[in-house]
Formats: structure tokens, C-alpha cells, sequence
């Protein structure tokens, strides 16, 4: 089994006090992010340009921190991969506005459910990463079943771009959602970031609890083929863990910056399914060059330049297919004539 020797020997960077650093500074931010919400208030553009440029300089700063320690190799890998999870979740952000206007979520909370469905994501992330990680060091055909899931995504990215699913959510047909009604009792409207109050002397949900509930549910959906994606590029999951961290915790902020573009990027998920089938097939001519040495692999820095290239197609494409204004069906949605359930 030459592909189950190669796994047991695989090197990662990170040293029990890389990860131990690593985490902490997740940890640090995520806190940071938490005290700057705890009062809600409406997001400016200048105050999210500026922690935008921060959550980008902070990954390029770690990219080059990395080429220095471990070479170009690691580094090239590093940054293909973040680059692919700052692409998918840029679509998240499209899946949590729909989400944010499915239940009318005041302005000033949208930064507190983006920040609950970050730390979740991270959370949902870091046990993936664990368990592709066990299953690359102990199932020979674990590469061949990650390109399985990345190629089947793509598949149903692109049909739900076709058939336009992509761009409705009903609340109400959510499954945690109507598990939550069921349990608990749910206020009718929204009492500023708390998750439960009381009233008539029992303990009740508050609609904010319901959006974070749906946020987490995508979340884990979105985590299926996010991890894959990123070990299709890199083997050690340090470099998995660290290019989901960077990518993710950004995202409060570039949700603010991007809020009017994500309504334009109507080719997007066109693009994504491009990649993750890409990767699909990197993924499963790995593991026959494992069977086969024959059989070509894919570089990564060939991989950098078709990811970047296939993201400049559609962002070009899609401003100009919405020069004219954003496209119907996206710009419904986001208008609010989605399945609209407010509580």
C-alpha cells in the first residue's frame, strides 16, 4: 500500500508550540472581536475596510513569516490554500445575507450572528481537520473519497447555479429551526444581542437565537467541502488548520466591505464549482501516483495560478453581466423575497 506509507510518514511544521501559539492567537482575536460587538451598533465602511486590511495583512505577514522559516514550498501551499477558503467563504457570506434578511436581523446585530457563525465554523473546522487528517494517515483511498466529495459539491454548485436554489432560503422548513419552536418558546422580536430572555416567568428564545441556530447548520454543511478542499493542496493539517483560521476569521468584517458587491458576483459559485472539481482531480491523481507512478500530479503553484485565474474570470464576468444593475433573481433574494420568516 504506497499511498498508506507516504501518509505514516508525513512531516508538518507545526511544532507542539506552533499550534500551541497558533491557537492561542485564534483565541485572542476571536475575544477581541466579541468585546468590540458587545455593544451593537451599525458597521461603518472606514471601520470595515480597516479591520479588513488587518485580517488580510495578518495571513500575507504569516505567508511571509513561512517562506522564511520553511522555504517557497510550504509557503506557495499555504497561500494556495488560503487563497481557495477566502474564495468559499466569501460564498458563505452570500449564504449568511440571505440568511440575515430571511429574518430581518437588525443592522446593528448582523456583526454578533457573523461572529457566532465564525466561531462556530472554527469549532466545526478544527474537528474536520482532526478527522481528515486521522483518515489520510490510516485509509489508503482517504484521497480518493475527498475528491469524490469535492467533484460531487461542484456538481451540485453548479446545477444550483443553473436552477437559481442558491439563491432562496425558507427558514422555515430548516430543520433546527423548527426543532428550536418545538422546545423552547420564541419572542416575536429582538432584544438587542441577548440569545434567551424571560418571560411570563419561563425561558424564552429570542429570534437572534434562531439566526445563530441557522448559521451553525450552514456551517457544518459548508465544512464538508472546505476541509477537503484545502487538503487537496497540502497534506499537513497545521497549514489545513491555519489557512481555515485566516480565512474565517476576516469575514465580520469583509461581510460590511462586500455587502453591496456580493449581489454582483452572480457567476461566483460558477466559479467555485470549477475549483473544487479542479482540486477534485488534483485529489485523485495524488492518490493513483500513489498506485501508479506514472501517473502526473498537479503542482501547486500550477494550482495558485488556475484558482486565481478561474476567480478573475467570473469577478470580470459577473461586473459585466451586472453592469447594468445586479442580476434579477440574486438581487431578489437579497431584497428580501426570499421565504420570509421573521420570528
Amino acid at each position: 500500500m504506497p499511498h498508506l506509507a507516504e501518509s505514516s510518514a508525513l512531516a508538518s511544521i507545526g511544532s507542539p508550540l506552533l499550534w500551541v501559539v497558533s491557537i492561542i492567537g485564534v483565541l485572542v482575536l476571536l475575544a477581541m472581536d466579541f468585546l468590540i460587538t458587545r455593544r451593537p451598533h451599525e458597521v461603518r465602511i472606514r471601520e470595515a475596510i480597516g479591520w479588513s486590511i488587518f485580517y488580510i495583512a495578518l495571513p500575507l505577514a504569516f505567508g511571509a513569516y513561512l517562506w522564511g522559516r520553511y522555504g517557497g514550498g510550504e509557503a506557495t501551499k499555504y497561500l494556495t490554500g488560503y487563497v481557495v477558503e477566502k474564495s468559499l467563504s466569501v460564498d458563505n457570506l452570500f449564504v449568511f445575507m440571505l440568511l440575515l434578511n430571511a429574518f430581518a436581523v437588525p443592522t446593528r446585530l448582523a456583526q454578533r450572528v457573523l461572529l457566532y457563525g465564525i466561531t462556530g465554523a472554527l469549532a466545526l473546522r478544527g474537528v474536520f481537520i482532526a478527522l481528515g487528517a486521522a483518515a489520510l494517515e490510516t485509509v489508503d483511498w482517504a484521497f480518493l473519497l475527498f475528491a469524490a466529495v469535492l467533484i460531487a459539491t461542484a456538481g451540485k454548485l453548479l446545477r444550483d447555479a443553473v436552477t437559481g436554489r442558491g439563491t432562496h432560503v425558507d427558514v422555515r422548513r430548516m430543520r433546527s429551526v423548527r426543532l428550536l419552536r418545538r422546545v423552547m418558546p420564541v419572542t416575536d422580536d429582538y432584544r438587542g444581542p441577548r440569545l434567551t430572555v424571560r418571560q411570563d416567568g419561563r425561558r424564552a428564545l429570542t429570534p437572534l437565537s434562531l439566526v445563530v441556530v441557522a448559521v451553525l447548520a450552514t456551517d457544518a454543511v459548508f465544512a464538508v467541502d472546505s476541509v477537503p478542499a484545502v487538503y487537496g493542496i497540502t497534506e499537513d493539517p497545521y497549514l489545513v488548520f491555519a489557512t481555515n483560521a485566516f480565512a474565517l476569521l476576516g469575514l465580520r468584517a469583509l461581510y460590511f466591505v462586500l455587502r453591496a458587491a456580493l449581489a454582483r458576483l452572480v457567476h461566483l459559485s460558477y466559479g467555485l464549482a470549477v475549483i473544487l472539481a479542479f482540486i477534485g482531480v488534483k485529489l485523485a491523481l495524488h492518490w493513483a501516483h500513489g498506485v501508479w507512478p506514472g501517473v502526473p500530479q498537479i503542482p501547486t503553484l500550477l494550482s495558485l495560478g488556475v484558482i486565481l485565474l478561474v476567480l478573475a474570470g467570473v469577478t470580470i464576468s459577473s461586473v459585466a453581466t451586472t453592469r447594468d444593475g445586479p442580476d434579477h433573481s440574486r438581487d431578489r433574494a437579497l431584497n428580501g423575497e426570499v421565504a420570509h420568516h421573521k420570528s
